[in-house]
């Protein structure tokens, strides 16, 4: 199975992505490292290191998948060219996929998170105005990826609750 997390930065999706990783005892992939490391190299930020990092998750995930185990993707998803990329892997290697979206409706709780969250990724370390930025450029989902299984988990509720949530409905 392919499960693939979509989020902003911030709204809780790697917290629950780790933690549905011990319990299924399933790698995660991580866009943000993968980036990080790309902008570590040396490649300029103003080329498609975004891209380029979704790619690379694409191509580990599909060797993990035609290993013989099943993943988790985290990372932003925020629009349909990126969630799509997900379906196409899914159905080329005929494995089911299922989208785990998490969002915080509480934008001071949110902005709390941002601005006071450390991780060990330098050339990614996001402003509030940044994620801001994003929520609008975050697309409706349409297309092959809105018919895909998707559950939407708020992060303000309890850890506890969304990852019970989320087990319910990969098992559903």
């Amino acid at each position: 199975m392919l499960i693939a997390m979509a989020g902003l930065p911030g709204a809780g999706k790697s917290t629950i992505g780790q933690v549905l990783s011990g319990r299924l005892g399933l790698p995660v992939i991580s866009v943000d490292p993968i980036e990080s490391a790309i902008l570590r190299a040396g490649i300029d930020s103003g080329q498609p290191t975004g891209l380029a990092a979704y790619l690379v998750a694409e191509m580990h995930a599909e060797t993990t998948i035609v290993g013989g185990s099943s993943i988790i993707i985290d990372a932003v998803n925020a629009v349909n060219p990126a969630r799509e990329q997900w379906v196409n892997l899914a159905s080329r290697l005929t494995e089911p996929l299922r989208f785990i979206e998490v969002i915080c409706s509480d934008p001071a709780l949110h902005r709390e998170r941002i601005e006071n969250r450390e991780r060990s990724l330098p050339h990614l370390e996001l402003t509030w105005n940044a994620v801001e930025q994003s929520l609008e450029d975050y697309a409706d989902w349409t297309g092959p990826s809105a018919a895909m299984a998707r559950i939407t988990l708020d992060s303000v509720e309890p850890l506890g609750v969304n990852v019970e949530r989320a087990l319910a409905f990969l098992e559903s």
